[in-house]
C-alpha cells in the first residue's frame, strides 16, 4: 500500500502510526529493520484488544465477501485468502507482543499528540486512519495530526499515508488545503501510485518529505518508485 523499497526501509528508524494489531513491525524487525508502532490500544491488556481484533476480522471479512465484486482481487486473490492473510498477520503480531522486548516496539499513543521526540524517525507511516475517518475527525484534527507526523519525522525523512479516501470511498475533500498548509511548513507533498489495488478509488498514497537536510536515503527518485 505504501510502495516501499528496501532502501527506504533500511534508511533508519520507522514509525507505524495507528498500527493496531498488524504485523508490520514484527515483520520489519525480523527482516532486520528498526521499527516502532504506536496505537492507543497498546495501553490496554493485550488479551482484550487481540480478541477485539479477531472479531473485527470476522465482521469485516463477511462484509467484504458480500461485496466481493466491488474490490480488486489482483493482490489478495479472493475473499477467503484475504481473510487468511489478515488472520496470519494477527498471529504474527500476537507472537511479537509477547516477546520480552515488545514494549520497546509497541508504544501507547494517539494522534494528534505522539509520545516521541521531535526529528526521531526516518520514515513515518499511517494506514487506514487519517482521511478514512474524515466524518468522525474534522479537518482541524487532520491538520494537527499531519503537523505531528512532521514533528516526529527527521528533516529529509518521509511520511506516507494511505488511503486518501473516506469510508464511502470518496476522495477526502480537504486534502488539497491540508497539503497547502504542509507546504507552508517547508515540506513537500505529492500523490503517488500505491502498489495495492483493492479498495475502490484508492490507487494513490500521500508522500510528504520534511524540509531540511538529512544524510539518509529517504528521498526517492522516480527510478525507485
Amino acid at each position: 500500500m505504501f510502495a516501499l523499497t528496501d532502501g527506504l526501509l533500511a534508511a533508519g528508524e520507522i514509525l507505524d502510526v495507528a498500527a493496531g494489531a498488524s504485523s508490520f513491525v514484527a515483520d520489519a524487525t525480523r527482516s532486520g529493520y528498526r521499527a516502532v508502532a504506536a496505537d492507543p490500544r497498546y495501553g490496554l491488556p493485550p488479551g482484550e484488544w487481540l480478541a477485539e481484533a479477531a472479531g473485527e476480522i470476522g465482521v469485516s471479512s463477511r462484509k467484504i465477501a458480500a461485496l466481493a465484486d466491488i474490490y480488486d482481487w489482483s493482490f489478495y486473490g479472493d475473499p477467503a485468502h484475504h481473510r487468511l492473510m489478515r488472520e496470519a498477520s494477527l498471529a504474527r503480531f500476537a507472537e511479537d507482543i509477547a516477546s520480552p522486548d515488545a514494549q520497546e516496539r509497541y508504544v501507547p499513543g494517539a494522534l494528534p499528540e505522539l509520545p516521541f521526540a521531535s526529528d526521531r524517525f526516518d520514515l513515518v507511516l499511517c494506514s487506514h486512519f487519517l482521511f478514512l475517518y474524515g466524518e468522525q475527525f474534522g479537518e482541524h484534527f487532520h491538520e494537527r495530526s499531519l503537523l505531528e507526523l512532521l514533528r516526529v519525522c527527521k528533516p529529509g525523512g518521509e511520511i506516507r499515508i494511505y488511503p486518501l479516501v473516506d469510508l464511502a470511498w470518496k476522495p477526502y475533500p480537504g486534502l488539497d488545503g491540508l497539503i497547502e498548509r504542509i507546504v507552508r511548513q517547508g515540506a513537500s507533498a505529492e500523490r503517488l501510485p500505491s502498489q495495492l489495488p483493492f479498495i475502490p478509488h484508492s490507487d494513490r498514497l500521500l508522500r510528504i518529505v520534511k524540509g531540511g537536510v538529512h544524510d539518509s536515503h529517504c528521498i526517492l527518485t522516480e527510478e525507485t518508485l
